[in-house]
């Protein structure tokens, strides 16, 4: 009996591709900016963030509009995109500040798995806005976490193998990724706030208009200084919830999306009415 292939809410079609493409894109510009621009410039990404997050809203709509375009976006679907990033709100909360524990990056990572890196963006992103709402957390720097962990949900979905590869093998395969992308988001979210957060006049400073190598080193500097610490905490928990609770967790998301069956075509099929084989509607 073969086993059956990863079902995914949200295939990525043309229209979902290039809706994400341009989400990175402003993502990315978002992020690095300011490596080059010159020293006259406002570094501060506390002024332009509420323009990056008026941008961000239409733009995340637009990759749930393109989906729609591209394959259909039915009921079931977004029914299990709120369950979902309720829980994932819900587990965020238990471990934020205390040593960078988060345990929602291992419900992150796995859902992008089962569910594809369309789903997965979608996901990370509203994630991060419930829990934001949940625990007050909104402020500057929540656009920026939105897409930050959009990407390692996404990630997670464009991993190799995703209908040959199971049991030990995934699990460690997906381990070491969360690991990482828990590791990455830290160091993505630190360039956000290092321009106007290390101060000027320190070994760790950004420095506007100085050669990128060199803000670069300083930066590195400075995750080291400050967050690295926290970083590896919260890659070891993922790593170590994706291998114990991993499988089950992936199963019950399989099982979840098989039954969904997300994307069927609907046939009706002649029958009878009340289990009459006759089929009199009548009886």
């Amino acid at each position: 009996m073969s086993r059956p292939g990863r079902t995914r809410a949200v295939r990525l079609g043309p229209r979902s591709v290039a809706a994400l493409a341009l989400v990175s894109a402003v993502g990315v510009a978002a992020f690095g900016w300011p490596l080059l621009a010159d020293s006259a410039s406002g570094l501060a990404h506390s002024h332009d963030a509420p323009w990056l997050f008026a941008a961000l809203l239409p733009l995340l709509l637009a990759v749930v509009v393109a989906t729609i375009a591209d394959t259909g976006l039915d009921a079931k679907a977004v029914a299990m995109l709120g369950v979902l990033a309720a829980a994932g709100a819900a587990l965020r909360p238990l471990g934020a500040g205390t040593a960078g524990l988060e345990p929602m990056f291992f419900l992150m990572v796995l859902s992008g798995r089962v569910l594809g890196p369309g789903f997965g963006f979608v996901l990370g992103a509203v994630s991060m806005f419930a829990s934001a709402l949940l625990t007050g957390g909104v402020g500057p720097w929540l656009p920026f976490q939105m897409l930050s962990m959009g990407w390692v949900a996404m990630g997670a979905g464009l991993l190799p193998g995703p209908h040959r590869l199971r049991g030990r093998r995934e699990l460690a395969m997906l381990a070491a990724y969360g690991a990482v992308a828990s590791v990455l988001y830290g160091v993505v979210m630190n360039l956000q706030g290092w321009p106007y957060i290390a101060g000027l006049g320190t070994g760790v400073s950004f420095v506007p208009g100085d050669p990128v190598g060199e803000n670069l080193v300083r930066f590195t500097a400075y995750v080291l200084a400050t967050s690295m610490g926290w970083d590896l905490s919260r890659a070891l928990l993922t790593a170590v919830l994706v291998l114990t609770l991993g499988g089950a967790v992936l199963r019950a998301l399989r099982r979840a999306t098989r039954r969904a069956a997300f994307g069927a075509p609907v046939a009706f099929t002649g029958g009878s009415f009340d289990g009459d084989k006759g089929g009199n509607p009548d009886r």
